[in-house]
């Protein structure tokens, strides 16, 4: 049952279309192996053809474990299978990061780097529900606007050739254990999710049970209808916001867009809000690091009309009135 489950997520939502060549990021954990396996059984139906890509972190002594999994696994079905063996704690330490935040980042950039390598469209990603309500949870707890409150999509656009699909999205992790023991894969289970140190598991193994047993016990469904229906309204609002921002644009290339100051002032604050992100994101290329009180901070700039003074809410944006104009300027390439 959810294999076909998931075969219609993918059809539902366009997540994969013919000739699609999809790398599948597997850490040979449940989830990703379950991921695989289905894709790999689908593969001649969607006339689509896969290959691996595989982070061994060198964290957990397990790690050597897990990757002899994959590559066995890789190595019966002749599914191309490509590896990257790095050390994630010297790494985040070089770099002053977090473990897991190094870890990521690792992982996405081999992710990316192996559909570059393989001419890929697509990288698969075997997050499902529980990730999703997580994701939600952790988003509120840290403050979130509407947008957090999405959690994960199932499809997203990583530049103008590669997208990451999400097909487990709508599958609940107990479905995909069903799964894996009913197909003998015998995935390898990270002991650290296990651990209390990161958020995520605190949520997930303490905060998600608390809530299940004292208040709801369908908190997952819950969660993620609430994360359904703020996709639709943030759908309804980009929308919007694409509208506006071509309504109030003066000039725009690569380097500086210029809004009409006046028909900004104008605007709703919600718009406002989003108008400014989606500038940033345009001009920049992400919105990483801005925050609400820099939103503010804009909106305030531009009802006051200072022409002498400038916000740099990002180290690579610089934002200032003048003349009538507001000015969203990359400063990636100034001196």
């Amino acid at each position: 049952m959810l294999k076909e489950k998931v075969l219609e997520t993918i059809k539902k939502n366009n997540l994969i279309e013919k000739n699609d060549k999809i790398v599948i990021g597997v850490s040979g954990g449940p989830d990703s192996m379950c991921l695989l396996d289905i894709l790999y059984s689908l593969k001649n139906d969607l006339l689509v053809q896969i290959a691996v890509s595989h982070i061994n972190h060198g964290i957990r002594k397990e790690a050597d474990e897990e990757t002899k999994y994959v590559e066995e696994y890789c190595l019966k079905r002749e599914i191309p299978c490509f590896i990257k063996r790095a050390k994630i704690e010297k790494m985040a330490k070089d770099q002053k990061l977090g473990t897991e935040e190094m870890g990521r980042k690792v992982r996405y950039d081999f992710f990316e780097e192996t559909a570059k390598n393989i001419g890929a469209n697509k990288i698969a990603t075997a997050h499902n529900l529980n990730d999703n309500a997580e994701t939600v949870l952790m988003n509120i707890l840290r403050g979130t606007a509407i947008s957090g409150l999405k959690g994960i999509e199932l499809i997203r656009k990583s530049n103008e050739n590669l997208y990451y699909i999400r097909p487990l999205r709508e599958c609940l992790r107990d479905e995909i254990e069903t799964y894996c023991n009913e197909q003998n894969l015998k995935p390898k289970i990270d002991k650290s999710n296990l651990e209390n140190i990161y958020t995520r598991n605190k949520i997930r193994n303490e905060l998600i049970p608390y809530i299940k047993k004292e208040f709801n016990p369908n908190i997952i469904s819950s969660i993620n209808r609430l994360s359904n229906l703020a996709k639709e309204e943030e759908e309804y609002f980009t929308e919007i916001v694409q509208q506006k921002y071509e309504t109030i644009k003066i000039g725009e290339n690569e380097k500086e867009i210029i809004l009409n100051l006046k028909l900004f002032n104008n605007l709703p604050k919600v718009i406002k809000a989003r108008l400014i992100l989606y500038t940033i994101n345009k001009v920049n290329g992400n919105i990483q690091g801005i925050q609400k009180i820099h939103i503010e901070d804009i909106i305030k700039l531009c009802q006051n009309n200072i022409g002498n003074k400038y916000l740099t809410p990002q180290k690579n944006i610089k934002i200032f009135v003048k003349g009538g104009k507001i000015f969203f300027t990359s400063k990636v390439d100034l001196p």
